[in-house]
């Protein structure tokens, strides 16, 4: 699952940002369920191997997120480990692309097997239903951010 968007700004400046695990608070819609929750950060941020954990209320849930791959200035991935409400390993990619010098179209999505009970609900409750909403807010949010910042 996927969502795209583009942005106005340029691919760099769109880059620097997505591959700071310390900015995601700002635009991925999970971690605005809970203002309170725990944010723990390992390693160079935007670097292979940095970390940040998580905790949260049950909406914003529990779990660690690793960068795992890195294409400087094109691609990071990231692997995502939820604990709470439910134990799921996903894999999570960003890419970027320039479309013109002040405009970028990035990519934001999902991969991962849903094991049971998931696959099970899955049947019945859509996942790209469920988490393409989520991804649509959060580009909306990055679009935001990133467009007001750079005209003030």
């Amino acid at each position: 699952m996927s969502r795209t968007v583009v942005i106005n700004r340029s691919k760099d400046e769109v880059y620097g940002v997505v591959r700071q695990l310390k900015i995601q608070s700002k635009w991925v819609p999970w971690f605005q369920r809970d203002p309170e929750a725990i944010l723990k950060y390992k390693g160079e941020d935007g670097k292979l191997g940095a970390s940040f954990y998580w905790k949260g209320n049950n909406k914003a849930g529990e779990g660690i997120q690793r960068i795992v791959k890195i294409k400087q200035g094109k691609v990071m991935e990231t692997k995502l480990l939820f604990v709470k409400p439910i134990k799921i390993t996903a894999l999570t990619y960003i890419g970027v692309k320039e479309i013109e010098p002040e405009k970028t179209k990035m990519i934001w999505g999902v991969r991962g097997l849903l094991g049971f009970p998931l696959s099970v609900i899955s049947l019945f409750y859509s996942p790209e239903k469920l988490l393409g909403q989520d991804f649509d807010q959060g580009l909306k949010n990055l679009k935001v951010l990133l467009e007001k910042r750079t005209m003030a």
